[in-house]
């Protein structure tokens, strides 16, 4: 059984490649970026999702997809990621593959502002291919907080407009762990998985925990989610994309990534890890404090 893993250079699909790499399993890294590619240490195959003939090529010899890529971009019109992945699926079919692991995320629905939306309409589309799927739904990735994509001031303090609204982060190699699972087995057929951390943690205690492991004070700012919206149209983001992602916040300080699953667990037969085994885990990356920012 071949498997294609796309977005193998990104938080999951590193760990992914990791993952199947030590287990022996025969699979095959899709980068666009071939310099980039060769620090995996893998079959790779060079291709861009916005280019369908670089994807078929990719995808000949192969049973299995794993299906991830960029986020919400600030865009006009549709999200890309819909174009992008409906080009995957649409390439799987025409080449006889038999299954695709999504991931998706928690929460995403029809009409959803942003990733949620677009991920909904990615998976009405897969559910339709006629292929067999698995859907990963994740909470917040615990490595927003190591690659800059969460938001910290100049001075490294944690910035965010959650209030004490809590939020189950879940580490990116859970999101693999329970991918590999799915695509070197039968199980998961047709269902859509919300993976969590074990635990959900304020902003304030992730503040602290941030503290003990850097060596040094690390507070939690919360500001209105108006404030962050207006941050970003001064960073020449559009507006619209600007109140978007300030609603996205407004939704989880109303505790919409508050729950916890047990689905990591039930997948893998291992607990899901703790905001602090993660970072003890990345102590050398914690070295380089603070992550980049914006104020």
């Amino acid at each position: 059984m071949m498997i294609l893993v796309t977005g193998a250079t990104g938080s999951i699909g590193r760990h992914l490649v990791d993952r199947l790499r030590q287990q022996a399993t025969p699979f095959r890294a899709l980068v666009r970026d071939p310099d980039r590619g060769r620090e995996l240490d893998c079959d790779l195959v060079v291709g861009d999702f916005d280019d369908a003939d670089s994807i078929a090529a990719a995808l000949s010899g192969v049973e299995r997809v794993f299906l991830c890529s960029p986020g919400a971009q600030p865009a006009p019109g549709p999200q890309p990621m819909v174009a992008q992945q409906t080009t995957v699926i649409d390439a799987a079919v025409r080449a006889g593959v038999q299954a695709i692991v999504k991931v998706s995320v928690w929460g995403a629905r029809p009409g959803g502002l942003l990733a949620e939306g677009a991920h909904a309409e990615i998976e009405t589309r897969l559910e339709e291919s006629g292929l067999d799927w698995s859907i990963l739904q994740p909470s917040g990735f615990m490595q927003n907080f190591l690659t800059g994509a969460g938001a910290f001031t100049s001075g490294g303090d944690l910035l965010g407009a959650y209030g004490q609204a809590r939020v189950s982060y879940i580490d990116c190699a859970d999101i693999a762990a329970c991918a590999a699972v799915l695509l070197t087995s039968d199980l998961g057929s047709r269902q859509r998985f919300v993976l969590t951390g074990p635990e959900a943690l304020t902003h304030t205690e992730i503040a602290a925990q941030l503290s003990e492991a850097v060596g040094r004070t690390v507070s939690y700012i919360d500001r209105p989610p108006a404030d962050f919206a207006d941050n970003l149209v001064a960073q020449g983001l559009p507006a619209q994309f600007s109140t978007d992602v300030a609603t996205l916040y407004a939704d989880v300080a109303g505790g919409s990534l508050a729950e916890t699953t047990s689905t990591v667990s039930d997948l893998t037969g291992r607990p899901a890890t703790t905001f602090a085994e993660f970072l003890a885990r990345e102590r050398d990356l914690l070295r380089q404090w603070p992550p980049r920012h914006y104020e």
